[in-house]
């Protein structure tokens, strides 16, 4: 017993330093990760930028820990496609932002934006201006999306889907979660890969009752999700054009399985829901949603937790909503949300002169 004891105390002097050293970014090259398209963006540890490339069908983790703090005290861009066109000189109806993300571990703030010709950059803001980030020299690794949509799939209307490769993206215990469209029968479909990256991935095709179309659907991508804690339970909360508010249990999106969700909400029709983000105040949770054609929304967390019915009848009303009740917040046309910090989050809005302007506000909305 006592070798059996001795043996573990030697074991554990070697082997502690080992694991100790030991990082997420052990086996990442330096180099171009060949970056085809920025279609979705978030942060996972260690300071660590996960971009979805649908055009590439590929996720890339860029090493951002050696970044230097951004001068972000008081986040103000009047004018964001002014300042896109003179960095790019191109006219700025040739440029569009295509997602935000903030790095949880110094607040700096990330924009991707897209050129008319396809062509994708990244920028940085810092003191109220927008810096490009090259990314033909970082520190990355990569992989490729399994069973990705078609490049040349178009919907019933002629256009194009290959850009819903990858709808939107998360980071959440050791995976990286994504919602896109594959090749697949059912073709919305929700991928777990593990982080550092194999070459396991996890992939469930997912139902839903739309209650503004009257009918379950397996064809639509997830729009904007993010995970939650419902009843004490990891969940994936989740918005689809038009505007139903899924939830699905992360237990029950296991590889191979056809996964229907719970459709708690109804929150209107001839929208897009763009952003989803968690925030918190004096205890009490919510969800604030960004969308194309409704205000801000926010929904109490512990509605959701309450609300143990599913809709499966049409909402017949034009615009109509149903299930957990919403608050709309004095914040309309807001393009990108993002989570700031505790208490504030950051937002780029379309204003009413026009302009799209970068602000951050305070959970003082909650």
């Amino acid at each position: 017993m006592m070798k059996k004891i001795l043996l573990t105390i030697v074991l554990g002097l070697f082997l502690s330093p080992l694991f100790a050293n030991t990082s997420i970014t052990d086996g990442f090259v330096t180099g171009n990760p060949e970056i085809n398209s920025i279609n979705a963006m978030t942060f996972g540890p260690e300071s660590i930028l996960f971009i979805g490339d649908s055009q590439g069908a590929q996720i890339i983790a860029i090493d951002m820990s050696t970044a230097p703090k951004a001068n972000n005290e008081k986040v103000s861009i009047p004018d964001m496609e002014l300042l896109l066109s003179e960095l790019l000189g191109a006219d700025s109806d040739q440029l569009q932002i295509i997602d935000m993300a903030v790095n949880p571990a110094n607040q700096n703030i990330y924009i991707g934006a897209q050129h008319s010709s396809g062509k994708s950059f990244l920028f940085l803001v810092n003191n109220d201006t927008l810096e490009m980030v090259p990314l033909s020299s970082v520190s990355y690794t990569k992989t490729a999306v399994s069973n990705a949509i078609a490049a040349e799939a178009k919907d019933r209307r002629g256009r194009p889907l290959r850009k819903w490769a990858i709808s939107d993206i998360a980071f959440s215990d050791g995976q990286v979660m994504l919602s896109g469209l594959s090749n697949a029968e059912f073709a919305s479909t929700f991928r777990s890969i593990p982080f550092p990256f194999t070459q396991k991935q996890q992939e469930s095709s997912l139902e839903i009752y739309h209650a503004a179309h009257g009918q379950y659907e397996t064809a639509s991508p997830i729009k904007a999700f993010t995970t939650v804690q419902i009843n004490n339970k990891p969940h994936l909360i989740a918005s689809y054009t038009c505007t139903p508010l899924v939830v699905f249990p992360i237990s029950e999106l296991k590889p191979g399985t056809h996964t229907k969700g719970r459709t708690v909400a109804e929150l209107g029709n001839s929208n897009t829901p763009l952003d989803i983000i968690e925030m918190e105040k004096e205890g009490t949770r919510y969800i604030l949603m960004a969308n194309t054609n409704r205000a801000l929304m926010k929904i109490k967390v512990a509605d959701i937790e309450s609300f143990n019915d599913s809709l499966t009848t049409p909402v017949t009303e034009r615009s109509d909503t149903a299930g957990v009740d919403f608050i709309n917040l004095p914040f309309v046309n807001v393009q990108q949300l993002d989570k700031l910090n505790e208490t504030e989050f950051v937002f780029i809005q379309r204003e009413a002169d026009g302009k799209l302007a970068l602000k951050t506000s305070n959970n003082r909305w909650l």
